[in-house]
């Protein structure tokens, strides 16, 4: 079996004072364990915890109590300038709309993330180059985003992800703005990078995506429902 990559411990996340009377507990009491190589879809109702917990796995927010492991660091335990720092360098993002800077060309948009990791700038755009070659897009460097189709611009945002060679990728609703036939596109890239060792979390509120995953986490009321391995693993 693989070995663990991110692991979440008795994980409680609450906004608001404790004792407040608008107190609202998003997730309570949540362990999970992410193997290195697996894909994961995460599901489950609006206000089941799911946006919280990618929130918290992308050492976006924190959690209330309980321990987040990430690679060999408790992330729980950092401050802010240093959940920052690892946010950069182990965790790769890929969002529904995409996020990209118009302003900027593809290539610069790869390069964004490594700026702000001090990398040199030679090595920034060796490295977005051989990006967005993996995701078939070469011949798109100097082209902006609104220059690009939607599946094109979701490509350039896995391009970003994997920019830094993060330890995870958080994929939220990655087919959600794009058709049938681009999404299924999106997910055969996906399926090469888990088949290549990538540790791919998406939530989806998509069956057909989820399918797509070795394992599926259902959650509800801010607590696991359900973990089980699909038909595909």
């Amino acid at each position: 079996m693989s070995e663990s990559i991110a692991s979440l411990h008795d994980l409680t996340k609450v906004y608001g004072a404790a004792d407040s009377a608008v107190a609202v507990t998003a997730l309570r009491g949540v362990s999970i364990d992410f193997r290195t190589g697996e894909s994961v879809a995460i599901l489950g109702p609006s206000g089941s915890g799911k946006s919280t917990l990618m929130n918290i796995l992308g050492c976006l927010d924190r959690p209330t109590d309980g321990r987040y492991v990430l690679g060999d660091v408790d992330v729980s335990e950092l401050d802010d300038d240093e959940l920052s720092d690892i946010r950069g360098r182990r965790v790769g993002f890929v969002f529904q709309n995409f996020n990209l800077i118009h302003q900027l060309t593809v290539l610069e948009n790869l390069e964004v993330p490594l700026f702000y990791q001090s990398v040199p700038a030679a090595e920034r755009r060796q490295r977005a180059l051989d990006a967005i070659e993996m995701v078939g897009l070469a011949d798109r460097g100097h082209h902006r985003p609104m220059q690009l189709s939607g599946g094109q611009q979701q490509r350039v945002a896995i391009a970003r992800a994997l920019v830094n060679d993060p330890l995870i990728i958080l994929a939220d609703e990655p087919t959600g703005n794009l058709d049938t036939a681009t999404g299924e596109m999106i997910l055969a890239i996906f399926d090469r990078l888990q088949r290549e060792g990538r540790t791919i979390i998406m939530v989806t509120h998509e069956s057909d995506v989820a399918r797509t995953c070795d394992r599926n986490i259902t959650l509800r009321d801010g607590r696991i429902a359900c973990d089980e391995r699909t038909a595909r693993s």
